[in-house]
């Protein structure tokens, strides 16, 4: 059992005793105007040790549920309650917040191609620096919580460097039932986070400038789930999703895009799992006199797509992932049972796990 509270964390300038929960504003930079861009900050220092877990949202301006997800959980757990510290940033990207931009305003700088940051580079890696520096390398382990961009919609999934045994024990005790495998792009959070010796996996759910409820209750389950498994939570369960799907780093999913310009009509759903050959979509001119029908190229999962009405030749209209048979028969069980029936309108809400046990032993780890 993890002792008493020894260890002071030192973030953003201030030192958090053992037991001491801390809310401040951390300037990161200046604006063009000379104003002080200030990051939302809340520590938690445990009563008793443990690791140190940051959880940011928001490194996209626009993407507003992990903000609310981050300011639940700050707002939940006291030091009584963990062993360990919580480091919440609440908005990292906050030019971007405030006009409520993707990225960077002006210059267009995307924050989450920046880390780990250049004290003598451009804004977004100047910002990047000081978050990475004061914040990020301090920690043990993170969650970086972000939405699709706009207009599209994404399914609640993890994405993970699962090569990463530390990454992988994060994303498995997240408890999605979809994990996307890769180490990410140069420049995100998560990879430089990862390199470094904190272990980050990305959260990816719902869309853009909004808040979701159907997610919320569902990702605090989650954070949970992770603190219980590296015992920041002790005494609390990880979560177990019912199946797990690993999606491998190449051939099992592509962006399946449009081949002609003009209005583009959902036709697959509710549910998530698509058939072989399926329509998914159709793309037509102004008269109809030219349509085109865009089909699943396997058996597989929607796990993102494009929600504008209009695309140019070339646009992604969905990211599509390929199942095996074992995958797609559970899934086909769970649609007969009726627990897809709002998938499409709950914001890609995948179900909560039945407490009944009806999906134990369900385990398609790959």
């Amino acid at each position: 059992m993890t002792g008493p509270a020894t260890q002071l964390i030192e973030v953003g300038g201030r030192i958090i005793s053992p037991g001491e929960k801390r809310q401040f504003r951390y300037s990161v930079g200046t604006g063009f105007h000379g104003d002080p861009i200030d990051i939302p900050v809340t520590v938690v220092n445990g009563d008793k040790d443990g690791p140190a877990m940051f959880l940011s949202a928001a490194v996209h301006g626009d993407e507003l549920n992990g903000i609310k997800i981050v300011q639940e959980v700050a707002e939940t757990y006291g030091p009584p309650d963990i062993h360990g510290a919580l480091v919440c940033l609440h908005v990292l990207n906050v030019p971007g917040f405030m006009a409520q931009q993707r990225y960077i305003p002006i210059y267009d700088e995307d924050l989450n191609r920046s880390f780990p940051g250049n004290p003598q580079g451009t804004m977004a890696k100047r910002l990047a620096y000081t978050i990475f520096e004061e914040f990020v390398s301090k920690c043990d382990l993170g969650l970086d919580f972000h939405t699709s961009t706009r207009n599209r919609t994404t399914m609640y999934h993890v994405r993970a460097d699962m090569r990463d045994s530390d990454v992988e024990r994060i994303a498995r005790a997240f408890g999605t039932s979809v994990i996307l495998d890769g180490e990410g792009s140069n420049g995100t959070l998560r990879k430089a986070a990862s390199k470094t010796g904190v272990p980050t996996v990305t959260v990816e759910m719902g869309r853009a400038h909004r808040f979701q409820s159907t997610h919320l209750e569902r990702a605090l389950h989650c954070v949970a789930s992770v603190l219980a498994e590296h015992e920041v939570l002790p005494d609390q369960p990880v979560s177990w999703p019912g199946w797990t799907r690993v999606i491998a780093r190449d051939g099992e999913k592509t962006w399946i895009r449009a081949n002609t310009g003009g209005l583009v009509e959902m036709k697959w759903g509710p549910q998530p799992l698509v058939e072989d050959g399926e329509q998914l979509f159709t793309i037509s001119d102004h008269f109809k006199d030219e349509v085109e029908v865009v089909r699943a190229p396997s058996t597989g999962l929607v796990i993102g797509v494009l929600e504008n009405a209009v695309a140019y030749p070339g646009h992604p209209l969905c990211h599509f992932v390929s199942v095996d048979e074992t995958t797609a028969d559970i899934i086909r069980d769970d649609i007969e049972r009726g627990v897809f029936d709002v998938y499409r309108e709950g914001g890609f809400q995948w179900p909560e796990y039945s407490e009944s046990g009806e999906y134990e032993g369900r385990d398609l780890l790959s």
